[in-house]
């Protein structure tokens, strides 16, 4: 079988770059700061506080590789940001503070992750709703405390509206770089995660804190 080469910005999508681990690491160690108050009881103003924080950092740190990547390898390389340094970053902040901090979509990419469970669907809704009655989605947020068969959460989630830099590969079709689509087609043959404009809801960061046993 011939092997088929990929440009670098392609095979860039296959690795994480070391400053983007460090932006995380840094991320992460910031965003711990005042948790303590916010780890016990059930005071949901305080918990929304500190999930605020970590969604935060999340946001400013996975912003921070995308440019800094774009800038590096071109539009391509906006790829390897969301499938592999942004689970970095999630996964560092999920392990530093013991929850889950995630991303969901209104549409997926990868259906492997991102995709929202029934709460969180219903809360995109919600968002969508508040959007739609003229409700800036900068800031937008909801929380509470849920009930589940493995205990109580409580849940948080903020809402994710497309920026400039998220139409390189979620834009239009015909808007979205041709190398861009090609590497998506490669990576993501089901992808439903394009189209969207300017503004718009593109999803959310989730977080799920496990609360103490009553």
């Amino acid at each position: 079988m011939r092997k088929t080469s990929h440009s670098p910005a392609i095979r860039r999508c296959n690795r994480i770059n070391p400053k983007a681990r460090g932006i995380a690491a840094g991320l992460a160690a910031a965003a711990f700061v005042g948790m303590a108050a916010a780890e016990s009881g059930d005071d949901i103003a305080q918990r929304e506080t500190a999930a605020r924080e970590v969604t935060a950092a999340f946001i400013q740190g996975l912003g921070a590789a995308l440019k800094n990547e774009m800038s590096k390898d071109g539009p391509a390389a906006a790829i390897s940001v969301c499938k592999e340094i942004a689970l970095d970053i999630a996964g560092r902040l999920s392990r530093t503070h013991g929850w889950r901090v995630t991303r969901v979509g209104t549409r997926v990419r990868n259906p492997m992750l991102g995709l929202p469970d029934t709460w969180e669907q219903q809360v995109l809704a919600r968002f969508a709703k508040r959007a739609s009655q003229g409700e800036p989605l900068k800031g937008m947020v909801h929380s509470e405390i849920v009930s589940e068969p493995h205990g109580r959460y409580f849940r948080f989630m903020q809402a994710i509206g497309v920026q400039e830099l998220c139409l390189t590969c979620h834009g239009p079709k015909e808007q979205i770089p041709e190398a861009v689509r090609a590497a998506l087609a490669k990576h993501y043959p089901a992808d439903q995660a394009i189209g969207y404009r300017l503004g718009e809801l593109r999803g959310a960061v989730s977080i799920k804190q496990p609360l103490p046993k009553r």
